[in-house]
Parts: structure tokens; C-alpha cells; sequence
């Protein structure tokens, strides 16, 4: 046999017996240290992958050592931050309607895992005068299309999207809470503590667009759930209220819907005399009022569910 042989023999045997002694490394017959250990017990496929080790050698080992590669997010955050074209999405809330029974807040609290004790949907007890009667007032975030926080943001985390939603980036969020400041609305909450999350939620890759999973020192809010409106459905406010305080809609389509019924927007606002919170501030808020007159419940019938409000 030449030299030049020899050397390609000798290559190609030890480039053999290095892969057979990487993959009985990765099985754990050398080494009870790699990164493919695991104390549950395996059940080999049979199956032989190729890889490439951290050494930079090539590798085989069974199909069942490999770990599920995660579920990528279906969109990107650029796309997130974007929106949905051609809409304009706005909500109104018939205080005529509500009771205060916040299955509203339940359901908003319970799909985005929300830490016990804060809230993103307030039902505030109101009355406007000692001689006027008291209401409920669910508030959310109002999307402003003037919305200081997103002027005071320090790190673009506070955004406004094309569809009229402004959202969150917690990957961007630095705590600073300056948004909270600007808010003339106090409808958002910090994070001063871990989020107590179910397990598939805590491993599920970040997104602005669901705000999920929440993160310790960040701030959270109301987000409109832009995520239901990309599947065509309601946000889980809406769906929750039996009452059908929440109607949420397409501005350029003047509807507004709460499941059951539906509105033409602009009707609506212009027969029911609805009216935005704090208009003389300019911050042109997404969602409307309408007043509690004709009121399908007492106030009195809402108070044994009344808590404090953070």
C-alpha cells in the first residue's frame, strides 16, 4: 500500500473510531457529562442521525437522543409590530349594561396569565355627582391615537401598530415605567414579581402580539387581544360578559359587534351619545362610552362583587 493510501486509511480509520466513540459518548458508555444525558429512560428508534459535535466532529446517534426543536412563532415581531393591514380597531362599552360581575377581568386575567392580584380590565365604581346615581365603569387601555406612552418610551418597548392597537415589546421593556407616568388613564400594571405561569406558557417563545409570557420587571396592559382578531374572533373580554357590555369592531368598517349583536359604529356613537374618557387631553382614544341611562341592573346588585383595585 503507498504512503498516500496509508494516510487516507489511517484518516478515514480514525475519523470512524472517533464517531463510534462520540455517539457511545452521547449514549452515556463514556461519558455521564454530555448534553444528550437524561435520567428518563430512552427508547432507542434505531433510526441513526448525522450531527456535528461541538468539537467540530461528525457524529451518529439515535433519533431518540434528539430533543423537539420548540414551536417557532408564527409570526415575526417585525410583523407583530406592524399590525393588520386595513384595519382600525376600536371598542365600546354600554355602562347601561354592566353589572359588575368581571367575568370581563377573569377572562382577560386567566388567558394572559396574569399575575393574582393585578388586573388589566378595572371595574371601577363611579358617580359623577352627591345628587347623581353610581355606575360601573369597566376600563381597559383606550389605544389612544395620541397615546403619551408611546412618546415617553425610552426603547421603542411602548408602540403604536397601523391597526390603531398599542402594545408592549417586554423583550424591549427596561422597567423604567415612564409609560405608566404618562398614562392619564392608570391602566397599567408592573411586574414586580415572577408571573406564576403554567409550564407551557413559561416555555413558549415571547410575544408582543399575545403578550406572553408576561416577565418580571416589565410593565403590562390591555392589548386589545390582536391575536384573536388575526383568527377572526372576539377579544376575550367580549366573549366573556354575558351581558354584552363589550362591542369591538373596525373603525373603516363601522361595525361593531358583542358576539350576539351587531352595530353600525357610527349609529351607535352618534344615537347613544357615547363619549371618550378625558377627551379635552387629545390623546383620541379608541374606545367609547355609552351612558348609563336606562340601566338593565341597579348599581346596588353589583357591590357584593366589588374589591379593591390596584
Amino acid at each position: 500500500m503507498s504512503e498516500s493510501n496509508k494516510d487516507h486509511h489511517n484518516s478515514r480509520r480514525n475519523f470512524l473510531i472517533g464517531g463510534i466513540s462520540s455517539a457511545a459518548a452521547l449514549a452515556g458508555c463514556l461519558d455521564n457529562n454530555h448534553s444528550f444525558k437524561t435520567d428518563e429512560p430512552v427508547q432507542l428508534t434505531g433510526e441513526k442521525v448525522k450531527l456535528l459535535s461541538v468539537d467540530g466532529d461528525i457524529i451518529e446517534i439515535d433519533r431518540a437522543f434528539l430533543k423537539p426543536v420548540p414551536d417557532l412563532p408564527s409570526l415575526t415581531n417585525d410583523e407583530e409590530r406592524k399590525g393588520i393591514a386595513g384595519k382600525k380597531f376600536v371598542m365600546v362599552i354600554d355602562l347601561a349594561r354592566c353589572k359588575n360581575l368581571r367575568k370581563c377581568q377573569s377572562a382577560c386575567n386567566h388567558m394572559h396569565q396574569i399575575h393574582p392580584g393585578q388586573n388589566w380590565i378595572k371595574v371601577l365604581g363611579m358617580e359623577d355627582s352627591i345628587h347623581s346615581a353610581p355606575y360601573w365603569q369597566p376600563t381597559t387601555c383606550m389605544h389612544c391615537d395620541e397615546p403619551p406612552c408611546v412618546k415617553v418610551c425610552p426603547v421603542d418597548a411602548t408602540f403604536k401598530r397601523q391597526d390603531g392597537i398599542v402594545l408592549i415589546d417586554s423583550d424591549r421593556c427596561i422597567g423604567c415605567r415612564f409609560c405608566m407616568a404618562a398614562c392619564p388613564y392608570s391602566t397599567r400594571v408592573f411586574n414586580w414579581e415572577e408571573p406564576q405561569l403554567e409550564e407551557k406558557v413559561a416555555e413558549q417563545h415571547y410575544s408582543c402580539e399575545t403578550s406572553m409570557p408576561q416577565k418580571k420587571g416589565t410593565v403590562g396592559k390591555c392589548d386589545f387581544c390582536p391575536d384573536m382578531s388575526r383568527k377572526g374572533e372576539l377579544p376575550h373580554c367580549v366573549q366573556a360578559c354575558p351581558n354584552g357590555v363589550f362591542m369591538f369592531g373596525d373603525l373603516n368598517e363601522d361595525s361593531v359587534t358583542n358576539g350576539s349583536e351587531t352595530f353600525r359604529f357610527s349609529d351607535l356613537i352618534k344615537e347613544k351619545a357615547g363619549y371618550r374618557l378625558m377627551e379635552d387631553l387629545g390623546t383620541k382614544p379608541s374606545v367609547y362610552y355609552l351612558p348609563p341611562v336606562n340601566r338593565n341592573f341597579p348599581y346596588e346588585s353589583g357591590l357584593e362583587n366589588q374589591t379593591k383595585e390596584l
